[in-house]
C-alpha cells in the first residue's frame, strides 16, 4: 500500500477544492433534512466564507492535500479547526479522499497522520460530525477508536 503525507493545501488547490465542497455540503444538509434544496447552496458558502475566511491561510485552521508519497499524487484532503476550550483538540471539519482513489486506506492512514500531527500541536483530542446517513465512515471512524457522543464522535489521545 503506498503511504500518504499531508502536505499545506496550496491557494490554487484550495480555490479548485471550494466550490465542490460547498455543494457536497450543501446536498448532506439537504440528504439529512436540517436545510432545503433551496436555501443549501447559500448557507453552505455563507458557512465556509465564515469558517475559512482566510481561505487555507485562516489562523486556527489547517487545510492540508493528502499526497500518495510514492509520486507526489493529491488523493484527498483534511481540514481541521484547532480549538483551546475546554480542552486543546481539534476538530475535523471535512475529511475527502478522490473517488478514484478510495477503498485503499488512503483515509485511515490521513486519520493516523492527524493523530500525530495532533499530539505535536499540544491537542488532547480529536472530534468530528458524521451525518448519520453516512454510513461508509462510520465504521471507519469506530476502527480508528471514535465513540459516539450523539452523532459526533471523538477519540482520546492521550
Amino acid at each position: 500500500m503506498d503511504g500518504i503525507e499531508l502536505v499545506p493545501m496550496t491557494k490554487e488547490r484550495f480555490d479548485a477544492w471550494l466550490p465542490g465542497s460547498v455543494a457536497d455540503y450543501a446536498a448532506e444538509h439537504v440528504a439529512s433534512g436540517r436545510w432545503s434544496k433551496q436555501e443549501s447552496l447559500e448557507r453552505s458558502r455563507e458557512e465556509h466564507a465564515r469558517l475559512l475566511p482566510q481561505g487555507p491561510a485562516t489562523p486556527g485552521h489547517r487545510v492540508w492535500s493528502i499526497v500518495r508519497s510514492s509520486d507526489r499524487e493529491p488523493v484527498g484532503m483534511l481540514w481541521i479547526q484547532m480549538m483551546e476550550k475546554p480542552t486543546p483538540r481539534a476538530f475535523i471539519f471535512n475529511i475527502e479522499i478522490d473517488a478514484r482513489f478510495r477503498r485503499r486506506g488512503y483515509a485511515t492512514q490521513a486519520m493516523t497522520k492527524l493523530e500525530e500531527e495532533a499530539r505535536l500541536l499540544g491537542l488532547d483530542s480529536i472530534g468530528l460530525h458524521v451525518f448519520g446517513h453516512n454510513i461508509a465512515a462510520r465504521p471507519l471512524y469506530e476502527k480508528l477508536g471514535y465513540v459516539a457522543t450523539n452523532i459526533n464522535m471523538s477519540k482520546r489521545l492521550t
